[in-house]
């Protein structure tokens, strides 16, 4: 994956190959599968490719539909599905092999003023405060913690607790997780950039908050994770490369999915987006 900040926006240029068609490149991995992480955010760039920049993003709703292959690259055909005064939608179709690995819809909006209110931030210690996660990695040996930086080294990600161990038991909410992120480096200001940067870190921890009853994480072999479907809503500009805290919760968990859910606040407190995921969370059935 990418590994620092710079190789993060490279995997964000796409190559123009005809109207509404582009191709993705891939970072160097060692995962046998694409991140859904990456797609999604390469699929953000090519939409907004196709739309009045003064439009803005302010949702996405995706299914992953293949795993993708990190050694070829991805092509994104756009479909302009509407285009009126105030909205615009676009379609994505990720492809590799000539079949669709990914399907993205994405609706932009002409920014206008309305109605406003907002959940307060819960209170939290601030990142400088919180456990990088790749000391979270190195509690599993020097090999694990090699991976992360190899793989995640684009992302600030540092732990601030999950229920019962860093954060109160909240019998209402079994299963919540809060983390403090940022790309680890500065991204040009261009608001695409930002939003698919963004986009590309939200995929990253979200099913672990439906890990968090049931004593297991990501990382563990016995575990076959794989995101499903992702949706955002951008609710307001803001700085994938300035922290943001990601208040994960998970109200359900069973028939092998999860389900989560993440506030997204600046650290200055702002709601600046929603993200929702269902995803494969399969234990491994060990026995002979």
């Amino acid at each position: 994956m990418a590994g620092s900040a710079q190789e993060l926006a490279g995997l964000l240029e796409l190559e123009q190959l005809e109207v509404d068609l582009y191709r993705g490149s891939q970072a160097r991995t060692e995962r046998q599968r694409v991140f859904g992480g990456q797609v999604a955010a390469q699929s953000v760039v090519a939409a907004t490719r196709s739309v009045d920049p003064e439009l803005r993003l302010h949702s996405l709703h995706s299914y992953f539909l293949r795993p993708g292959d990190t050694a070829v690259p991805i092509v994104y055909d756009v479909e302009r599905i509407r285009d009126g005064r105030s909205f615009a939608t676009r379609r994505v179709a990720a492809r590799q092999h000539g079949r669709p690995i990914f399907y993205m819809t994405a609706s932009f909006q002409r920014p206008e003023q309305g109605l406003e209110h907002q959940d307060a931030m819960p209170e939290v210690v601030p990142p400088e405060e919180g456990l990088p996660l790749v000391e979270l990695a190195r509690q599993r040996g020097p090999e694990a913690a090699e991976q992360w930086e190899r793989e995640w080294s684009a992302l600030d990600v540092r732990y601030v607790g999950v229920s019962g161990m860093g954060l109160p038991d909240d019998p209402a909410h079994p299963a919540r997780s809060r983390l403090w992120i940022r790309v680890d480096g500065t991204l040009a200001d261009e608001p695409t950039l930002q939003a698919a940067a963004f986009t590309y870190a939200s995929d990253l921890t979200l099913l672990g908050a439906a890990l968090v009853p049931h004593g297991i994480t990501l990382a563990s072999p016995r575990l076959m994770p794989a995101s499903l479907d992702h949706a955002i809503w951008f609710h307001r500009p803001f700085r994938a490369d300035e922290w943001w805290l990601y208040d994960q919760v998970a109200p359900f968990a069973g028939g092998g999915r999860g389900l989560a859910t993440a506030r997204v606040f600046s650290q200055g407190g702002e709601l600046v987006a929603t993200v929702a995921q269902e995803g494969l969370i399969r234990v491994r059935d060990d026995r002979p």
